[in-house]
Parts: C-alpha cells; structure tokens; sequence
C-alpha cells in the first residue's frame, strides 16, 4: 500500500496532497460496495477530506449498468445517505495500478482478487473493508454480511457493519495513516 502524506511532508514540500484512490468491491455491486462507496464519500465530505476518491465494482458482470438493489438504496435513504446515482461495474483488473486499496467485502471476493492481481505490490493492496473497524477485529469477525438473499434487517446489519468500517478509514484518514488492522 500506498503510504499516506504526512502535514509535514506537505508543509516541506508545499505540494497538494497526492489523491488516494480506494475501491470496495463485493460480487455484484448492487448491495455491500455500493453501500460502502456511497456512506464512504459521505462520511470523507463530512470531515473535509478532500484527497480521497472512492468508487465500487463487483467481482460479477451480471448487475454491470443497473441501480443498486432496492433494498440497499432504501437503507441508505432511511440513513441520510442517497443511493439513487449508482451504477453497478465490474472489477478490471487493470484498474489496480490506479488504485492505493481495494476493499472487498468478504473473504471470496478477497481470493478472486488476489486470483487476478498481477503483481505482489497489487496483492498488496487488497483488504477486507472491516479491518479499518477495531470492534469487528477484536471480535474476529471482518467479513460484511451478505444481505442479498434476506430482509430488511439484513440491510440494517449490512449498513451498520459498513458504517463502523468507513468511520475506523476517516479516523486513519484525518490522522494521516490509512492502515487496515488484521484481526490477531
């Protein structure tokens, strides 16, 4: 991974920080890394950072053009977030040399990633999204739940899940790191 810019560094050399550029990717892009790209940016815009550049993919083509799924733009709505813009696209494999991290949602999709990237310093860069929430690794648990085949309450889960992680990543942010905890 990428390391961030420090304040001092920027204040040395009085360059703009360097835009960071991170993916969430789930299967199909319609329910897990849409959530996460969309409450990602909102949260970033919130605290004023303004150097990062969040999108989303699935690992599938299937969902490739279409809206989120229903259920995760009603979620996000009933949160303050609007999911409405969304378009679903899949994962290139070329797109790691743009990329500083790539999150993905679930063990899975982290071995499809793996599969597909080039080089070790592309391996690198992916990581499980929960890892940047401390609760979820002090509890071994860092995969974001599939609501996909469930109700309601499993898009509340969904977006709590993804809500702690994207804080954990702003909190790294503002303070100048942007390293994923490993659950230990």
């Amino acid at each position: 991974m990428v390391p961030m810019p420090t304040h001092s560094d920027q204040a040395a050399t009085t360059q703009p920080q360097r835009t960071q550029r991170i993916t969430m990717v789930c299967s199909g892009n319609i329910c897990r890394s849409p959530m996460a790209e969309i409450v990602l940016r909102q949260l970033l815009d919130d605290a004023g950072i303004d150097h990062v550049e969040v999108t989303s993919s699935g690992m599938g083509g299937w969902h490739v053009g279409e809206r989120a799924d229903p259920r995760t733009i009603k979620v996000l709505h009933q949160h303050g977030y609007d999911g409405a813009a969304h378009r679903a696209s899949q994962f290139d494999p070329r797109d790691f040399a743009e990329l500083d991290l790539v999150l993905a949602a679930d063990n899975g999709h982290v071995r499809q990633l793996r599969a597909v990237a080039r080089a070790p310093h592309d391996r690198a860069k992916i990581r499980l999204l929960r890892e940047f929430d401390p609760v979820a690794v002090a509890a071994g648990d860092v995969e974001v739940d599939d609501p996909y085949y469930g109700g309601a309450a499993g898009f509340e889960r969904c977006l709590a899940e993804v809500e702690a992680a994207c804080r954990g990543i702003v909190e790294q942010l503002a303070g100048d790191e942007l390293t994923p905890r490993t659950p230990g």
